[in-house]
């Protein structure tokens, strides 16, 4: 009797290397697409069909596999490729350490392990159309597969790893993060040290004559997110990058930590490793590091005339990992609200018209906070067709948060703005958000925008 597990990995040159415009200009092997092409056969005599699973450093490794083949079948293949140096001993912490991720602009979902990757792909669209606010351009989404972080690996476990080859693909996916603006930072400073740790892995030892201002003015979306990449906005910002020098620029700033790194590989702080690992544990205290992030908007705050003639959605991302719920501007790569489990209670709500697609499912998140001394509550709306997502990844998260601590007394004194993380404290901009305030016996105290006509 034949195995369902049968399935066959092309050989030959297993792993190949993308650019990073690859993707973009449509020369991947979307999972979609394969499907409906004439299938070829395996010695098994089943018909297969041929993927890619990208990493996060550059390379693909192109395999066939059956279309009911799992995602942990798939998973167990990467882990095993040679060439990649994981081996299961490797990964052996108690959560595994990477997933199987399939992604598109428009959606990012983390596989279960009885997932079926190739029969996901073929009603990608129709997830997209369920569970993206941009669905209307979902015709030409096209998923890839990924082998990522898993999203339920925390940061104690993470930082038990000391296998260079697994550290190599978390960096790679920790600098792809950074640079989207997806792990906002708290100013341009922590941004250029981040940028000079990159630069020192992957171009060596500074060098006066290669590594001048000009090299990392042309090259400043290599190293830094797009936020502070554009030239436009630099511009606008007056920190003189019309002018190669200028020393305001963010890549002057790169450029100066980037020469205080030692330059001696013999050097304890320069080894690769070294490096590698600092960047990550740098990373570690990032509020928004291993999150899934989400797509939603929310109601912008607007006062007097301005309400009548402001766009009053805000676009946001919505990231949710171990530590809690975060809101992050993408364009401006700012983190604008961090909630911790303890802090947080959240409620979902169906959309009141299912059949009108501009009437958004939403999570009400609600939080404690100080002010003027006493202790009240905020609320706030978040309009996403990915809410039930959202709704399924936080029940599980605050679950594990109380069963670690049912028996910890909360200090229910520590309600101030101030979020505290191990890299410092970060302050909730609650002034960029529309917000009502309730006071400890439910009663409402203070309405904002669509909030006053309820």
């Amino acid at each position: 009797m034949e195995q369902q597990n049968d399935c066959s990995i092309q050989r030959g040159q297993p792993l190949r290397r993308y650019p990073n415009d690859y993707k973009a200009e449509g020369h991947s092997s979307t999972l979609n697409k394969t499907t409906t092409n004439q299938p070829q056969y395996s010695n098994t005599g089943r018909p297969t069909v041929r993927i890619a699973v990208y990493l996060m450093t550059g390379v693909f490794l192109t395999m066939e596999v059956e279309q009911n083949t799992t995602a942990q079948q798939i998973f167990t293949i990467v882990q095993s490729e040679a060439e990649l140096g994981l081996s299961r001993f490797s990964l052996s912490t108690t959560t595994p350490i990477f997933a199987l991720w399939m992604c598109s602009s428009q959606l990012e979902v983390q596989l279960r392990p009885t997932h079926k990757p190739v029969e996901l792909a073929a009603k990608w669209n129709y997830l997209v159309n369920k569970y993206s606010s941009y669905a209307e351009d979902s015709d030409d989404e096209e998923p890839l597969l990924y082998f990522r972080r898993n999203i339920f690996l925390s940061k104690s476990e993470e930082e038990q790893i000391k296998d260079i080859k697994v550290l190599e693909l978390l960096y790679a996916e920790a600098r792809y993060n950074v640079l989207q603006g997806r792990y906002a930072c708290d100013g341009p400073a922590r941004y250029a040290s981040l940028g000079a740790l990159q630069a020192r892995i992957e171009l060596g030892p500074y060098n006066a004559q290669t590594h001048t201002l000009a090299f990392f003015h042309r090259h400043r979306g290599r190293f830094l997110p797009h936020h502070y990449a554009s030239p436009s906005l630099l511009l606008g910002l007056g920190l003189g990058l019309g002018l190669v020098g200028g020393k305001g620029a963010p890549e002057a700033h790169l450029l100066e930590q980037y020469k205080r790194i030692p330059s001696h590989n013999g050097s304890a702080n320069a080894n690769p490793k070294k490096l590698i690992r600092k960047y990550l544990e740098f990373c570690w205290n990032l509020p928004c590091y291993g999150a899934a992030f989400f797509q939603g908007q929310i109601e912008r705050p607007v006062r007097g005339l301005a309400s009548w003639i402001t766009n009053r959605d805000m676009q946001i991302l919505i990231a949710i990992n171990t530590s809690g719920v975060f809101i992050v501007d993408d364009i401006q790569c700012s983190l604008l609200l961090g909630l911790k489990y303890s802090e947080l209670s959240w409620e979902m709500a169906k959309p009141s018209d299912e059949n009108n697609p501009d009437c958004l499912p939403c999570l009400f998140l609600q939080f404690p906070v100080r002010e003027n001394g006493a202790r009240v509550y905020k609320i706030l709306q978040v309009f996403s067709r990915q809410a039930p997502m959202m709704d399924t990844l936080i029940s599980g998260f605050a679950e594990d948060y109380r069963r670690q601590f049912i028996n910890c007394d909360s200090n229910n004194d520590q309600l101030e703005h101030s979020l505290v993380f191990p890299g410092g404290s970060f302050t909730n901009k609650l002034s960029k958000f529309t917000l009502a305030t309730f006071d400890d016996e439910g009663r409402c105290i203070g309405q904002m925008g669509s909030w006053s006509f309820r």
